[in-house]
């Protein structure tokens, strides 16, 4: 048995949901898991101004995110270092560093595992300063667009959702790095269409219900209610014959504006998704993040649309290119690739199948190894 210390941050949900699944499947094979909140480490209030400030831009300004995305985390011949460093995220991991490691010192964890890229500068960021006295550490990357904020080359292992990323992380940092597709709980894989005889789930009967014969396409807008023009695309759908599902998260504004919109259905944060995605046809999504792989895990189509700046847009394209999911440059393309994906035929089910071979290995069994 082994004794494991996640680091993730509150900025959305993705980051600590798959910190989560991680630990739950290290308990189920006997270790210990502790997850830590980066966020908590920082000075008092420091850390909800951090998430604030990212939220208001992406929500108000994604101009200004992109600047910052562009600046700080793609590649432009200088900042990143030679040796897969992220200079740009210095100040900020050498705040981190000294509190994370009394946190260790605290626990004493065998292993450390990061799935946020600035716990991946500062796990690497401790081992750099304190060698063997450190334990090994893991970077569990989540984005299908790897950018500079998460590599250190101090890190010991790299765990990534393509081999493209695999090949970005060594090539950058000289470190091993291995596939294990996303990072998904295993009710959104043990979904799927009722067998015949069987009775629908409480969303296919619902669905059913408010839009007969309407294929169901959910259009996700993460934890945050986050995307541009999300009520447009919304309405778009609608007018073509779809029933749009509308992920608001945890926006109540953005819920009660689409609640207005006929043809629409509006859901706040639910705790049954996987039983949703089962009732589902397609996914629009603007991120590339948990909700998009999530519904590749459900053999629900994934097409990319409208993404959010900085890491969205990168995401979105990186999964189209990997050949998981489709990206959508406009409306005409949007109502194109949901008429051949959310309706039964042969090009729906390659591309369910694609999806879903995206998944090749177990991430806490590669990080226990």
């Amino acid at each position: 048995m082994s004794r494991f210390l996640i680091i993730s941050a509150s900025m959305g949900a993705g980051h600590d949901a798959v910190a989560s699944e991680l630990a739950g499947r290290l308990r189920t094979d006997g270790h210990q898991a502790s997850c830590v909140d980066l966020l908590s480490l920082l000075p008092h209030g420091a850390g909800r101004g951090l998430r604030a400030a990212y939220r208001t831009a992406l929500r108000r300004c994604p101009w200004a995110y992109q600047t910052v995305y562009s600046t700080l985390f793609q590649d432009r011949g200088r900042g990143g270092g030679g040796d897969g460093r992220s200079t740009a995220a210095a100040p900020l991991a050498a705040a981190l560093a000294p509190r994370l490691r009394r946190v260790v010192d605290r626990w004493r964890p065998d292993a450390l595992v990061s799935t946020f890229h600035q716990a991946a500068q500062a796990t690497g960021r401790l081992r750099a300063a304190h060698g063997g006295d450190c334990p090994p550490s893991t970077v569990v990357v989540t984005d299908f667009a790897v950018h500079r904020q998460w590599l250190h080359p101090d890190n010991s292992l790299y765990l990534c959702v393509t081999d493209a990323a695999a090949a970005r992380v060594t090539a950058a940092t000289g470190r091993p790095a291995k596939v294990c597709g996303p990072v998904v709980p295993a009710a959104f894989t043990a979904g799927g269409r009722p067998a015949p005889g069987r009775q629908p789930s409480r969303w296919g009967t619902e669905l059913a219900r408010i839009g007969p014969g309407r294929p169901v396409v959910l259009v996700s807008a993460g934890a945050w209610g986050v995307g541009r023009g999300l009520t447009a695309t919304a309405r778009l759908l609608a007018d073509a014959g779809h029933l749009p599902v509308l992920l608001c998260g945890n926006d109540e504004r953005l819920r009660a504006h689409a609640a207005r919109l006929p043809g629409v259905l509006p859901l706040g944060w639910i705790d049954d998704l996987p039983d949703l995605m089962a009732a589902s046809s397609a996914l629009v999504d603007n991120a590339a993040g948990q909700t998009a792989v999530q519904a590749l895990a459900a053999g629900v189509p994934v097409v990319g649309y409208r993404p959010i700046p900085g890491h969205g847009v990168e995401g979105v394209r990186e999964m189209a290119e990997a050949g998981i999911s489709e990206y959508a440059a406009g409306d005409t393309a949007l109502l194109g690739a949901l008429d051949r994906l959310a309706r039964p035929g042969p090009g729906r089910e390659r591309r369910i199948a694609a999806g879903r071979a995206v998944f090749v290995g177990d991430a806490a069994r590669l990080v226990a190894c």
